[in-house]
């Protein structure tokens, strides 16, 4: 069986065509960095066309999603989403079974059906990149809570609010390349558009002052954030996903700051990399697949 699956990110779209073993037969990616909505299905539909047979279609996306009715009821980075009935539409477009799930959700999926999480029971799935993304597995199950909103991990607060704006506080504002960039940038003077975070890692490993600064508050923020989720599920292991663990001593450097607590906090990169939102919304279009035709 071949099923169409799509990565829908921060700034690209992430296109595949995945076997029901997990294998990636074809694959592309579109520049999507204006977040348009219609600007996404075209690229969707025009994969489709190019690429006939598959059996179904499978979506990892970000925001809040209820993932058994296929609906987006708030789009997180792509607001165009909002309410937005994704896996009907794809239906009603293509005749074709579709599932939709989020994109952190995908990652912890992917890890748990074919990465190193295949035999636990209770591990974390942290995802950093534009945004910060976050799912919980316990005791056997993933965790969705009463709406749909389990595993917001970018909304807890690195240190204490001193203004209404809470949102400036949380992991999301300090623990991804987006802050990390624009940290940088504030400091240097330049603007943010010309700034990558490799750029500011390469800084940071010739001990440039403003690079020192923010890449030591980056990790400082991820482990007091890391630590508080060790504290509350108590899970086997924390996988990291995200462009951030090609950085070779990424794990190493943010155990180092872990050592402060005195804890034995186990962390891992994700297996599959920029493949585990294609790989976990295929798992979950396989799951849902079995419950439609039954």
């Amino acid at each position: 069986m071949k099923i169409a699956a799509f990565d829908i990110g921060g700034t690209s779209l992430k296109m595949g065509v995945i076997d029901d073993q997990g294998n990636i037969l074809t694959r592309d990616s579109a520049d999507i960095s204006h977040n348009s909505r219609d600007k996404i299905l075209d690229e969707i539909l025009e994969w489709l066309e190019r690429n006939p047979g598959c059996a179904g279609i499978a979506v990892s996306t970000p925001g809040y999603i209820n993932a058994e009715a296929g609906y987006i009821e708030m789009g997180g980075t792509i607001r165009d989403f909002d309410q937005f009935h994704l896996s009907q539409w794809l239906t009603e477009k293509t005749a074709l079974f579709a599932t939709v799930e989020n994109d952190a959700h995908c990652a912890l999926l992917a890890e748990q059906w074919l990465g190193k999480a295949n035999k636990l029971n209770d591990f974390l799935m942290l995802t950093i990149g534009t945004g910060l993304g976050g799912a919980a597995f316990c005791n056997g199950a993933l965790i969705r809570g009463g709406r749909n909103r389990a595993g917001e991990f970018g909304c807890l607060l690195t240190s204490r609010p001193t203004s209404s704006n809470i949102e400036r506080h949380t992991m999301s504002q300090s623990c991804t390349m987006t802050a990390l960039r624009e940290n940088y940038s504030q400091l240097t003077g330049q603007p943010t558009d010309d700034v990558s975070g490799k750029d500011v890692f390469d800084a940071y490993d010739h001990n440039e002052e403003a690079a020192q600064q923010v890449v030591s508050k980056f990790y400082e923020d991820l482990a007091a954030g890391i630590y508080n989720l060790f504290s509350v599920f108590d899970p086997q292991m924390i996988f990291i996903g995200g462009g951030i663990t090609a950085r070779e001593p990424f794990l190493e450097e943010l155990a180092e700051q872990l050592t402060k607590y005195d804890l034995d906090i186990p962390i891992d990169a994700a297996t599959y990399g920029n493949d585990s939102g294609m790989l976990g919304a295929t798992w979950n279009f396989l799951q849902r697949q079995q419950t439609h035709i039954n």
